[in-house]
């Protein structure tokens, strides 16, 4: 019973570890972004390409 509770307990402490990782990557990620950035709402400027071709038609 102790060795199954030592594979509990290591399994726990390896997800904890990935956790506070997984964290202290997004707090860095936040402040390290430029201010009014969000990923969410990201479009990207194909205008100032070469090879760009509008998609509107005009009338």
């Amino acid at each position: 019973m102790k060795k199954v509770l030592k594979v509990i307990g290591i399994i726990a402490a390896i997800a904890a570890a990935a956790a506070a990782i997984y964290v202290i990557i997004q707090k860095i990620k936040a402040k390290n972004a430029p201010q009014g950035y969000d990923e969410d709402n990201y479009v990207s400027c194909s205008c100032l390409d070469e090879d760009f071709v509008s998609e509107t038609v005009a009338e």
